[in-house]
């Protein structure tokens, strides 16, 4: 099952995403990740880890802060 906070995290990487009108293999590009984990992640079915949290926030050019608006 799914757990509420990927779940959030995962629609937040997304809204971040679309925002910037990227795919997600541009994101995966930014990021150094596989598509497919970018799209788990989106959908909640992973748990990253904090240091890949904070890879995304680099990518986005945020805070982790910022990226934790959810």
């Amino acid at each position: 099952m799914k757990q509420p906070i990927l779940i959030k995290f995962g629609q937040r990487i997304r809204e971040l995403r679309k925002v910037r009108n990227l795919s997600q293999e541009q994101l995966a590009e930014l990021t150094g990740f596989h598509r497919n984990y970018i799209g788990m992640i989106e959908r909640g079915e992973r748990n990253p880890a904090l240091i890949n949290i904070e890879i995304f926030a680099n990518a986005f050019e945020i805070s982790l802060s910022e990226l934790f608006e959810i």
